[in-house]
């Protein structure tokens, strides 16, 4: 985990998003950081990450390398108001009101899992991640995409709700990406190699595993 805040100097609106978060159900990898030019991205944990209630133990798991922009949001478990019920109405939140007992909360909601995001995702501005989705290593999420199932790896999707524009590679690649799972060597390893990964070099960096 970074100790380090501030990524780059004098930007206060850029900061390393596993720095600020305190909640132990929200897991975040190194170097993933999160942008905010209308409020403190130190916030992100309140402002971003949306009915996360304690009584759920859901999680938001974001590996490493990923780019957050401005507004993106991660809405869990509690917002969904169930559909087995006849009606809409959470009658088990209000547990005092309607004599029900307090461990009937969490049936005011369906449950749909954590939201998990893979290694060198880029969530595009005010994109909206739900509970239960799962987002690939190396994908992208267009600005303002309401994410509502699974992205596969190395694919962009944008609208609403998602859907998928294209690959940004071909099958061949993508496989060889998810191989050498380039975010998991050491720091020295991925210094020494940036130049082959910024151009794109796939043989190059097989190469010199």
């Amino acid at each position: 985990m970074h100790s380090i805040i501030y990524p780059r100097t004098g930007d206060t609106q850029t900061v390393y998003l596993n720095a600020v978060l305190h909640n132990p159900n929200l897991i975040v990898g190194d170097y993933t950081f999160y942008n905010d030019s209308v409020h403190d991205p130190r916030e992100f944990e309140k402002r971003n990450v949306l009915y996360h209630y304690p009584i759920n133990k859901d999680r938001l798991i974001i590996g490493k390398f990923c780019s957050i922009a401005c507004g993106a949001k991660f809405l869990f478990n509690s917002a969904n108001h169930t559909l087995k019920s006849l009606s809409t109405y959470p009658f088990p939140l209000f547990f005092e009101a309607w004599d029900l007992k307090r461990e009937e909360v969490a049936s005011a909601w369906d449950q749909k899992g954590d939201i998990r995001i893979g290694h060198d995702v880029w969530i595009g501005y005010e994109a909206l991640i739900l509970s239960g989705v799962t987002i690939g290593n190396g994908a992208i999420i267009g600005t303002r995409a309401v994410v509502t199932h699974d992205v596969a790896p190395y694919t962009i999707v944008g609208g609403v709700p998602a859907r998928e524009i294209r690959k940004r590679f071909d099958a061949a690649t993508i496989s060889r990406l998810e191989q050498i799972q380039w975010w998991n060597w050491p720091i020295e390893q991925i210094q020494a190699h940036l130049p082959q990964l910024r151009a794109g070099e796939i043989d190059a960096l097989m190469t010199n595993q």
